[in-house]
């Protein structure tokens, strides 16, 4: 069987983080997976001296002629979101993508592919201190700013940094299935796959949580999720008025209670998920959406997928075969 080709993207002035993260996915042999593992090379975007962040120099042994029979393309960030890739660079991408190869791209990487004219009417996402620049630069693209990663399908973008890692691990479920992802990422001693989108980390004033009344209130929270809860009763359990309750989780979450209480339920219910024999009935009682119905409709909300999509693709039983 042809192995996949997964080719990343090296420049002057690396993303170093970024490559890291592409090699340690790609380039690394898994014989223990069991499965026919990718194919990783490096391409030039560029001639002369290719220096990383942190003093480091790459040599990339191929040039942008090897995105001609790339499978996949990496472009691990990019040095300047203001600076406008080279014209032979854009023409490389753009033909990639006529002839159907997958096209990715982390943090400031999505400025290449805008660029190129391939995101054109499509969802997005980069980084979130450049997600408005990106919008305003490129008005047909639908920015989401708030995910962790965003697959259009031929082509998948990612936040900053470590939301790299997110994507990376999503292509390997996604080619692979969930059982080879999760072992992948037991390997590399990070989560399976991340709850919530980037909206966590953008910076914004702390709530002043007197008592560590309203992470007591999340903690009781997250245990009980089958309860009937309103804010009222939330308020009551954390000693604060409904008022102070609803200040409080916008400014610690960026959500008000309730929107925050089905967001920890779908969480939940993607765990229940994730075990094969545990009825669908079941998983909506314990996860606090007393039925089916209702489960179906809030995690298509944030999943935008259904429950069972959901457990087909990431139920620990699903075969790894491609």
């Amino acid at each position: 069987m042809k192995k996949h080709l997964v080719v990343a993207l090296a420049y002057d002035q690396l993303c170093t983080f970024e490559f890291g993260c592409t090699v340690e996915l790609f380039a690394l042999d898994r014989p223990e997976l069991g499965v026919p593992w990718y194919e990783f090379a490096v391409c030039a975007a560029e001639s002369g001296p290719i220096r990383a962040a942190g003093g480091i120099s790459v040599l990339a042994p191929f040039t942008l002629d090897l995105l001609d029979r790339a499978d996949t393309i990496i472009i691990p960030g990019w040095r300047d979101a203001d600076e406008l890739p080279s014209a032979a660079l854009l023409d490389k991408i753009r033909a990639a993508y006529q002839r159907g190869a997958r096209l990715c791209s982390i943090c400031s990487g999505v400025f290449i592919l805008a660029a190129a004219g391939v995101l054109d009417g499509k969802r997005a996402t980069t980084h979130w201190r450049y997600a408005e620049r990106l919008a305003q630069r490129h008005p047909s693209i639908d920015v989401q700013a708030d995910s962790l990663y965003v697959d259009a399908g031929q082509i998948i973008t990612s936040a900053g940094s470590a939301a790299g890692l997110d994507m990376l691990l999503h292509l390997v479920r996604r080619d692979y299935g969930a059982k080879v992802g999760n072992l992948v990422a037991q390997r590399l001693v990070v989560a399976p796959h991340r709850e919530g989108g980037q909206a966590q980390f953008v910076p914004r004033p702390m709530a002043h949580d007197v008592g560590g009344r309203l992470a007591k209130l999340m903690d009781w929270l997250r245990a009980h999720p089958a309860l009937p809860h309103t804010v009222t009763s939330m308020a009551q359990r954390a000693l604060m008025s409904p008022r102070t309750l609803q200040r409080q989780f916008q400014d610690a979450t960026g959500l008000g209670p309730i929107n925050w209480l089905i967001r920890e339920r779908v969480a939940i219910a993607k765990d229940l998920l994730e075990v094969p024999d545990t009825p669908l009935a079941q998983v909506a009682e314990l996860a606090g959406f007393g039925s089916e119905e209702s489960l179906r409709r809030h995690f298509r909300r944030f999943v935008s997928t259904s429950p069972l999509a959901y457990r087909q693709r990431f139920c620990s039983s699903v075969s790894t075969s491609r």
